[in-house]
């Protein structure tokens, strides 16, 4: 059986695919069992950072995504218990057609190709793409509310985002960027004092209350189809502050969004989210832990970045880090006793170095 692989460039700011030919009889056989037949064309998908593989399978002018992963029990399997949970609560997730456990396949129905992120680039004004960004706040908060509340079998209610996850979070931050591109030498004294104002910032986030979290909810994980939003990449969704999907949505690093229209975003959220909220909500509490998550996830967005370059020479996500690291320093001043913090970033030539050039 014959196949394609698409890989994607840049040109005027949005994802352009190229079909290139390859082969893959690995899933066949899966296929051939679900279509009664072996008249259908595969190509494989340009993945992100993940080490999932995704494929666009076509038959008789339909199409659908196979996800190839590594073998596991349906009843175990982060996927399907979330997308489960999700479904539930009309949170729009790319509904499950068939699958193979045993040999790690699931096929999906197939989204398209346009993400958010996409959206957003192809605007002549990018508030134009306000209409689509209010649809992923309607889905976010379902995620964080009624899917919070319905306390039913979800491996997202198992884990969470406690001080040991924020902190190896921001570790990873230190260990590949600081420490790893940035080549920083940090003296003993100077690292433990960093790493103590690490701890004190994670266990600070640790201690708000906890709602069902994305993890990843960017611009690459909201797909548009049929100007409908749909929600991708949630298996690693857990317990944590809410403002930890509003930062990465609206402090997103595969966008340049203004503060007048992330602003104009987070009213929004917060009249959505009012039902909820109940009469003990603070303004100035949320906006604080808002920045304070900025600090943190912004951050750790870095580490991944300079991860992928520091671990396997990709050099993709180089050109984020810096508009990122800028928002992390911006956010940091409004906190004084992380100025340890800060001042690695400066003295570690962080913020001026010009990642693009290797």
């Amino acid at each position: 059986m014959g196949g394609e692989l698409s890989l994607p460039f840049k040109r005027d700011s949005a994802t352009i695919f190229l079909m290139v030919a390859t082969t893959d009889d690995y899933f066949q056989n899966f296929l051939a069992s679900h279509f009664g037949s072996d008249n259908f064309k595969v190509y494989q998908l340009a993945g992100d950072a993940s080490n999932r593989r995704y494929y666009r399978v076509i038959k008789d002018g339909q199409s659908w995504v196979l996800m190839r992963w590594e073998p596991f029990d349906p009843k175990k399997y982060p996927f399907l218990s979330v997308l489960e949970h999700f479904a539930k609560h009309s949170i729009k997730v790319p509904q499950v057609i068939n699958m193979s456990p045993k040999e790690g396949l699931v096929l999906l129905e197939d989204l398209g190709d346009l993400t958010l992120e996409r959206k957003f680039w192809e605007a002549q004004n990018p508030e134009s793409s306000i209409p689509f960004y209010r649809q992923a706040i309607d889905e976010v908060v379902k995620i964080h509310f009624p899917a919070t509340v319905d306390r039913t079998d979800c491996i997202a209610f198992s884990v969470q985002f406690d001080t040991e996850k924020l902190l190896w979070e921001m570790n990873y931050g230190l260990d590949n960027l600081i420490l790893g591109v940035l080549k920083f030498q940090l003296q003993d004294s100077g690292k433990e004092e960093l790493l103590k104002c690490f701890s004190a910032l994670c266990e600070r986030l640790h201690k708000e209350p906890k709602f069902i979290a994305h993890r990843d909810y960017h611009s690459r994980n909201l797909m548009i189809k049929f100007d409908e939003m749909r929600v991708i990449d949630f298996q690693d969704a857990r317990l944590g502050p809410i403002q930890y999907d509003l930062v990465s949505l609206f402090r997103d690093s595969y966008v340049t969004m203004s503060d007048s229209m992330a602003n104009e975003l987070m009213e929004y959220y917060l009249q959505q989210a009012k039902p909820y909220m109940g009469s003990h909500f603070s303004r100035d509490h949320f906006d604080l832990i808002y920045e304070l998550q900025t600090v943190q996830r912004c951050f750790k967005a870095c580490g991944s970045f300079s991860s992928f370059y520091h671990q396997r020479g990709d050099t993709r996500y180089l050109k984020y880090i810096s508009h990122t690291l800028k928002r992390v320093l911006k956010s940091l001043t409004l906190f004084p006793e992380y100025k340890i913090f800060a001042d690695v970033l400066i003295d570690s030539g962080a913020l001026d170095r010009k990642y693009e050039v290797t």
